[in-house]
């Protein structure tokens, strides 16, 4: 890995001592990059899997912790990287022992819970940031300079089917990237809520598309899969200014706007050719891997050289979203049983 000489502040005396909390597929992840940035200001992570954690120590030559306890003995931060269930009682322990807590998406299982860590952060005076890595993605970044009052958006996101994250509803577990996306681009509380889905390979939702409205009136079409043949992360943003197209797997974007120096009354005289009127700009931002990124991002926020890239207020607002969406289903769900139960010859004589 390439470091930045901001990077390299991570490695220096005085840089927080960090740890990492769970080291599964993502985890590992964690583990690498957070070794790579702090050298040794990284103290090492703890998972609950001997196996496991043996493996992570020798494949990075890393510590390895016996308890959540020992690691946090050693360390002024975490990155928690665990399953959703656990979030809130290892943040609390964290918290409790005043350290600094990344924690990845979704926050947590309810908004009670994300309330409470909320107010332990708040009362322990230390950063609390939520792991939202679609900020990062190179296509987000190129085109934020260029999103100005989005009306309408949509959004694909389809994935084959992978075991991680097939404990709670596709909403929770992909879908609330986008969620967390849009109301960043939009700037707006959702007001409106409607949304539809199905299981398909397990006991919850598989497959799910979502129309938010927003206070300010914009809409966001969002679909979700995790039963698809291929990957498919595209977003597409309509604006007045013109419309933006991202391709956030390959993390190249197009914005497509009106010329400055095109009259609109043309139009209603004459068929135009798009190039008349429409200008093409290829989206572009320096190249970094958006997870480097993210956690060079929560570590400069503890040093105070950077603000915290997505709060634990944030968090929670994407969760809320994604919980009004698995509700809407659910009644969505009713109302169709409801009326199956209504069905000609449905009733006893």
């Amino acid at each position: 890995m390439n470091l930045t000489a901001e990077q390299q502040l991570f490695a220096r005396a005085g840089a927080p001592r960090i740890g990492v909390v769970g080291a599964g597929g993502l985890g590992v992840h964690h583990v690498r990059i957070l070794r790579d940035l702090c050298g040794e200001r990284f103290a090492g992570f703890v998972d609950e899997n001997p196996g496991r954690a043996s493996q992570v120590a020798s494949q990075y030559q890393v510590t390895a912790y016996p308890s959540l306890d020992r690691l946090l003995d050693e360390v002024d931060a975490v990155s928690i990287v665990v399953p959703t269930t656990a979030h809130h009682a290892v943040a609390t322990a964290a918290l409790a022992r005043g350290k600094h807590v990344f924690v990845e998406k979704p926050f947590t299982v309810t908004l009670a819970e994300a309330d409470d860590l909320l107010a332990k952060s708040r009362a322990a005076g230390v950063i609390l940031q939520v792991g939202h890595v679609e900020r990062f993605n190179r296509a987000v970044r190129a085109a934020m300079p260029y999103v100005d009052g989005p009306r309408f958006i949509e959004s694909d996101r389809l994935a084959p089917f992978n075991p991680r994250g097939s404990d709670v509803a596709v909403v929770l577990d992909l879908m609330i990237h986008d969620l967390d996306l849009v109301h960043t681009l939009v700037g707006s509380p959702v007001a409106d809520v409607q949304a539809m889905g199905i299981p398909v390979l397990t006991p919850q939702v598989d497959i799910a598309n979502a129309r938010l409205t927003f206070a300010n009136g914009a809409v966001a079409n969002i679909t979700a899969s995790r039963v698809s043949r291929e990957r498919l992360r595209k977003l597409r943003i309509f604006q007045r200014s013109g419309y933006l197209s991202l391709d956030l797997a390959a993390g190249t974007g197009e914005f497509f706007r009106l010329r400055g120096d095109f009259d609109p009354m043309q139009l209603a005289r004459a068929p135009r050719a798009l190039e008349e009127f429409v200008e093409r700009v290829v989206l572009d931002a320096p190249e970094g891997e958006p997870l480097v990124l993210e956690l060079s991002q929560f570590l400069g926020a503890i040093m105070g050289r950077t603000k915290v890239a997505v709060t634990g207020e944030e968090g929670r607002e994407a969760l809320e979203a994604a919980l009004r969406i698995v509700t809407a289903i659910e009644q969505a769900h009713a109302v169709m049983k409801a009326g199956e139960g209504q069905q000609p010859g449905a009733t006893g004589a």
